[in-house]
């Protein structure tokens, strides 16, 4: 008799331990469903690490032997001017000259003063900014030896880079994921909870655009993160 009073205490002992487990175990499950999704915003400006400048100017002539003559007097004077002024020749490109021959242009409605009509280009690409820049200033230059360099062209524009992304990414995404901390620590006290582990967490896509349009070479990296926290009662 004495063996089945403990034995029956064991057992409900034993549904006790495990009702609470039990119940303990719905909590915790319930617990995981309250969940509170931030995101978190970092942005940095930077200064443009790389520059590429394109120079380009139209010539036009009746014929192609001296209008290639004219081309690579206008070539030589743009490249004597860059060398002048600290560019080196690894950071000069000089592509073949374009070359239209107008009277063979079959939606020409009157015959063409000068028949051929030639773009030349050549690029200066550099990592000094600065100096490329202050020599966009004094390219005016060229004018005064019979080098118009023209613009307005789309193929042509002006390119500025930041390259230096894998330096910066991990203060960046360092400040975004405080900053998603902070906006879930406000929501958890705002709704009377406590704030949990992190359920998950997803890095948004840097992106690298111009400040402003007046400013290409200084450019603004942003990134924004996604984060899942729990929520305690």
């Amino acid at each position: 008799m004495k063996n089945r009073i403990i034995e029956a205490a064991i057992i409900a002992v034993g549904i006790t331990l495990l009702g609470y487990m039990i119940r303990s175990g719905i909590e915790n499950f319930k617990e995981r469903d309250r969940v509170v999704s931030v995101k978190g915003l970092a942005e940095m400006e930077v200064s443009a690490d790389k520059v590429v400048w394109p120079l380009m100017y139209k010539d036009i002539g009746n014929d192609l032997l001296s209008l290639y003559h004219n081309i690579q007097t206008k070539n030589s004077t743009i490249i004597a001017f860059l060398k002048a002024n600290g560019i080196t020749e690894e950071e000069i490109t000089v592509a073949p000259a374009e070359i239209i021959d107008m009277e063979a242009e079959r939606y020409s409605a009157q015959a063409p003063q000068h028949r051929y009509n030639a773009t030349s280009v050549i690029t200066v690409s550099s990592t000094d900014v600065e100096k490329v820049r202050k020599l966009m200033a004094e390219q005016t230059e060229l004018l005064k030896q019979g080098v118009a360099i023209t613009g307005g062209d789309y193929r042509y524009n002006i390119l500025y880079e930041f390259t230096g992304l894998n330096e910066i990414k991990p203060q960046m995404i360092e400040e975004a994921t405080k900053n998603a901390r902070e906006a879930a620590e406000k929501f958890a006290v705002d709704s009377g909870s406590k704030l949990g582990k992190i359920r998950n967490a997803s890095q948004g896509q840097f992106t690298i655009t111009d400040r402003d349009a007046n400013t290409p070479f200084i450019k603004n990296v942003r990134v924004v993160t996604t984060v899942n926290y729990y929520l305690r009662k």
